[in-house]
């Protein structure tokens, strides 16, 4: 499976003043170094609970099957499209009659084909995020990604700078921590 955001989150709205006013930063010299380490954190975030926190819109290419898939990430709020690759990289929209999606309870998205394709291989384009911008997301989410994002921008300069994050980040985030078995 390979996996492209397509859409990112917007961070440099609510996002990147909240992070200005931890800081006490007033001027925007820093607002894009400031934006990149916001979208690090929410990196961090999502990687540590295994939840994506903001709607973005993601592709992902799987094998032609008629058997049921999951998508790699959740919560899946829609999945959009879903397209037969060509071996020359070319892509064609399948008609949403010959595909089946499903979004579980625990908010997975899942797909096949209800036919067999003469492609090996499909393209599956979905929106997936707890919140749909920043205002929207919980606030222990939030406030980890704003305190890790400060963290960073505070370390640049000092090389003896934890590389984890803060336990205070951690703790922030363990109760959305989703782990799978596989």
């Amino acid at each position: 499976m390979q996996r492209q955001l397509v859409t990112p989150p917007d961070l440099a709205g609510a996002a990147l003043t909240e992070l200005k006013a931890w800081l006490a930063i007033t001027t925007a010299r820093d607002d894009a170094e400031l934006t990149r380490l916001l979208a690090a954190s929410l990196a961090t975030c999502e990687a540590f609970t295994g939840v994506v926190a903001l709607e973005a819109t993601y592709e992902e290419m799987r094998a032609a099957s008629t058997d049921w898939q999951t998508l790699g990430l959740t919560p899946v709020r829609a999945i959009l499209a879903v397209e037969a690759l060509a071996t020359n990289g070319s892509r064609t929209a399948l008609p949403t009659a010959s595909y089946l999606v499903d979004i579980t309870a625990r908010a997975e998205g899942r797909f096949r084909l209800a036919v067999r394709s003469s492609e090996t291989r499909v393209i599956v384009r979905y929106t997936a995020g707890l919140a749909a911008d920043w205002d929207l997301l919980p606030a222990d989410l939030c406030h980890g990604v704003l305190r890790l994002a400060a963290h960073h921008f505070r370390a640049r300069e000092d090389e003896t700078a934890k590389v984890s994050p803060p336990a205070a980040v951690a703790a922030l985030w363990q109760p959305w921590r989703r782990m799978r078995l596989t």
